[in-house]
């Protein structure tokens, strides 16, 4: 993993409330560990809950507050997750394995929308 200060990329309209209630390191940890499954949150969150665990006891109440209009199915966001991985410094190889998906699909992910390689997120060494 490399020092890169890049900023995250904005994250799509399915995503935003997430990262709007938990913060863009929150909105991954918790896409990493709920996201493509189904999700009950409680009104109230709990200090030793699975999500309070993960996100803190202020971030699980302030997802418990806004649960009824988030959608049951927790997004997977794998697209804008390897982006954000990438910006954090990790090789495509490393986002694959987070992601439970091939190489091929990360390098598409990352690969700018006109089509062009950015040289610097794969280095010629």
């Amino acid at each position: 993993m490399t020092d890169r200060a890049a900023p995250f990329p904005r994250a799509p309209a399915h995503l935003e409330a997430y990262v709007r209630i938990l913060g863009t390191e929150g909105a991954i940890a918790f896409l990493l560990a709920y996201g493509g499954g189904e999700l009950y949150i409680p009104r109230r969150a709990v200090a030793g809950s699975p999500l309070s665990d993960l996100l803190g006891l202020q971030a699980a109440q302030d997802l418990a507050a806004a649960a009824d209009r988030l959608p049951k199915r927790v997004p997977t966001g794998k697209p804008w997750l390897a982006q954000c991985l990438n910006a954090k410094g990790l090789s495509a190889t490393e986002i694959a394995r987070k992601l439970h998906a091939s190489d091929v699909s990360v390098r598409k992910w990352l690969k700018p929308a006109d089509g062009r390689t950015d040289p610097r997120q794969f280095p010629l060494i």
